[in-house]
Order: structure tokens, then sequence, then C-alpha cells
């Protein structure tokens, strides 16, 4: 398979467009909240864009466009480490293999289900499964038990409706099985697109293998696996020629199988244990690059969603909620066995630091207080609108008839099962307001019979 992603391609790209007058530009924001997306041309235009004046420009057609397909809504998810063993010698995590300082853990079954229920008591329903390259944990044969175990475990009122994956690539066979499972997402971050820093940062291990982890996506969609999830460390290579990539990648998918990328993940470097490179990343990227990047994210491909991990502190990431970041994560633990571990103040063995360490309550009643409607929904996967079924209604903006109602019988569902007498209090207000969002009448009312269904017991409930 031919590489398709060419450095001095993107890096004249980005040349040229550093002598691009103002007017252009601004005529180039104006197109993109027709929510049609950019071509690696325009973005690398914006990118460039030094002016301030249209740095603001941008922030408010990132926040025209994220109201208009997503509206006010944040998918919660949470991450279950399951092994952090690896064959890969990473500069940047704390897995990596010559990492002799780090306590190594591969739980059990049991042990997963013990997370899975600490998890669920926290209200938890969607989950990231990750592991290291670990040719035991990560295996496709242990995955095939770990993920039937994970569905089946059900705690009170909890269980887990869509269980999403990041681990490393496969071939299309092992994809395949892969699929069986039940997943949702398969995730994989190619880390930096540049090649000669992909090398430097992935010295041994199969991971080194350039071409081989950029391709996974293109084998996991031959595979029969509808939704993929693509990101970048940010902090590894310049930020403008990684999200140039980002866009290139997705639009190679779109070219081969009709539809991009379901996800894009934006996590930038932080310190990780016994990893000196993480405390002094090659490419650091400010605070303000950030935001940046994040609402021209958004603009280039509206219709994905953008993750944002708790790596980010609680005031980066409610600033960036507004400028694209559709999906967060929430309490999140980066260590095996982590969730159990943390009720007796033990967070070692971890892949990296966290900036936000509030719990999901604490999470869902502060941006409650924003006016966001926390979502638990899987309906789409569920129901079978994944892939270009899904795209088809995420492009034009559609998606949010069914996202809006289904996150807020959601939300409900926490509210009822999960919450304190506060945040149920902040949680109601919401989805009133919410509701008034909802424009088509006969599902409003659809909606306001499946809230009162919710109040009375029932779960699990969707249109």
């Amino acid at each position: 398979m031919a590489n398709f992603i060419d450095p001095s391609k993107i890096e004249a790209l980005l040349l040229k467009a550093k002598s691009t007058p103002p007017q252009q530009i601004t005529e180039l924001i104006n197109k993109a909240k027709k929510l049609k997306g950019l071509s690696p041309e325009e973005t690398a235009v914006l990118l460039e864009c030094q002016d301030q004046a249209l740095i603001e420009q941008i922030y408010t057609a990132a926040r025209e466009i994220k109201e208009a397909i997503y509206g006010k809504r944040l998918v919660i998810f949470a991450p279950l480490y399951i092994s952090n063993y690896c064959a890969n010698d990473c500069h940047y995590c704390g897995f990596r293999t010559s990492n002799k300082a780090l306590n190594r853990k591969r739980l059990s079954i049991d042990e997963i289900i013990g997370e899975v229920e600490a998890m669920e008591e926290e209200g938890h329903k969607r989950i990231l499964l990750l592991a290291g390259e670990d040719a035991v944990g990560g295996s496709i044969e242990n995955l095939e038990k770990v993920i039937p175990a994970i569905y089946a475990t059900k705690k009170g009122h909890g269980e887990i409706r869509r269980l999403n994956v990041n681990v490393a690539p496969m071939s299309v066979e092992d994809f395949k099985r892969l699929k069986k499972t039940g997943i949702g997402t398969y995730q994989l971050f190619q880390e930096t697109y540049h090649p000669d820093t992909f090398r430097a940062m992935h010295p041994s291990g199969p991971k080194a293998d350039y071409l081989n982890h950029l391709t996974a996506m293109h084998r996991a969609m031959e595979a029969g696996i509808n939704d993929v999830g693509i990101g970048v460390l940010f902090g590894l290579h310049d930020f403008k020629f990684e999200v140039l990539a980002l866009l290139f990648h997705a639009l190679e998918l779109e070219r081969q199988f009709g539809v991009g990328p379901h996800t894009i993940s934006i996590p930038r470097i932080e310190p990780a244990f016994n990893t000196p490179l993480a405390d002094n990343p090659p490419a650091k990227v400010s605070d303000e690059d950030f935001k940046k990047l994040v609402a021209i994210l958004r603009l280039a491909v509206p219709y994905t969603g953008i993750i944002l991990s708790t790596r980010e502190s609680a005031q980066m990431r409610n600033q960036l909620f507004g400028l694209g970041v559709s999906q967060i994560s929430a309490g999140s633990r980066t260590n095996p066995g982590g969730y159990q571990a943390a009720k007796q103040g033990n967070t070692d063995a971890a892949q990296f630091s966290l900036n936000d360490d509030r719990t999901l309550l604490e999470v869902i009643k502060d941006i409650a207080k924003m006016g966001y409607s926390p979502s638990f929904c899987t309906a789409c996967y569920r129901l079978g609108r994944t892939g270009k079924d899904f795209m088809d209604l995420a492009k034009p903006g559609l998606i949010q008839e069914y996202c809006l109602p289904n996150s807020l019988f959601t939300f409900k569902e926490y509210l009822l099962d999960y919450a304190d007498d506060e945040t149920r209090k902040l949680g109601e207000q919401v989805i009133i307001q919410q509701l008034a969002n909802i424009k088509n009448k006969t599902r409003q009312i659809k909606a306001k019979e499946i809230l009162q269904s919710i109040e009375t017991g029932r779960r699990d409930l969707c249109l």
C-alpha cells in the first residue's frame, strides 16, 4: 500500500500558506461555516494565521459549527487499561519496555471484572479498552475472552453499553475476529506522522514499523470495522504538520472506504514515570496553539468527534468544549487495576500524568453548571447508525435529531442512579433547557414520554 503521507508536500503547503492575505482567510472561515469541511491547502492557511483578530473569527466559527452538529452535548467515557506490559520502547511512554522501574501488571479476567464493576458503580456506560503492545494481554485471543466478559458484567444499575478498543495494529483476519466481539470504535494513534520523528521516537519493537502502523485503519476497515479513530500525540513534532497529516489520513480513508474517521484524539504529551522526554517534549504546544489547532480541526473535519483526555486541566478542558471537543474522558485511571486501587489511594504504574483528577460526578456537576448535557449514549452503535450511515447524518448536522434526545435519556438515568442532590437539581434544569432545543415537536413529545418512563424505572431507551 502506498504511503499517503508526503512530508515535503505538507511542508510546501504550510510555506505557501504564510503569504495568504487576510481577506482570503476570512473567506475560508465563512466557507467552513457551511459544514463542508476544508481541504489541506485551506487548512494550512488557517494554521499559519497569526492575526489575533482572525484567530478570534476561527474560534467563533468553531463554536457555531460545534453547536450546529453536536449542540451542547459532551459524550463521556473512561479508559480501562488491562496491561502495561509492552514490546515497544517509545521514548515518551511510561510503559516502554526499557523502563525497568515500572511495576508491571497484566489483569486477569476476574481483575478486569472487578475494574468494570468499580467503573459501573461510578455510572460509566462507555469504556475505552487499552493495552500496551503485549503479546499476551493485548492478543486477539485474550481480547476475545475479555470483551464478552466486560459486556456481561453488570453491577447494580450499571452495564457497559459500548466498548471501544485501542490496541496494537492487527492483520485483517485478526481485525475480523475483533469485530465479532462487538466492539464499537477501533482507535489507534499514529503519535507523529513525521517519518523521521516517528523513527526517533520508536527505536525498537513492532511499533517501529511506520507504514504498518499508518495503514492499520485500512486493515480494520477492510475487515468490516465501520468506525475508526485516529490521533496524534502533540508535542513530538510541529503541530501544524501533524494537523495536516491527520487531515490527509482522514481524506485517504474517505477516498478508499467512503467514510472518514469517527473520532480524532488530540492528546498533548505529559510527564510519565521515569520518562525524561515527556518532561521536555521536542515540539511543545502552547495553550494558545492548542486551542487554535482544536478550533481549526473542527472547521476542517466538522463531522468527526474530537476526543479530549484528562491529560488536560479542568480549566483547559472547559475552554475547549466550545471550540470543538465533543467527547471527554472523566474519572480516568491510566494504570491496570487503577479504579479499584484508587479507593486505597494507589496510582502507581500509570502510563502518563493526569491534570484533571476530578471524579465522574464532579465532572458532570461542573459541565452541567456550564449548560452542557453529559451523554452516555450508545444508541447509534447499537441501532446500526455507524460508518457511512452515521456520517450521512453527521455531515449535514442531522445527527443531533437523534443524539440530543438520546443523550438526555442517558443523563436522566445517571441523575436517578448515581447523582447527589445538587447534581440532580442541576441536571434536571439542563434537561429542561435541552428539551426546548428539540425542534421537531413530535420528537419532543416522545422524548418527554421516554423521560417519564425512565422516572418509573425503565432503562436503556432510545429514539
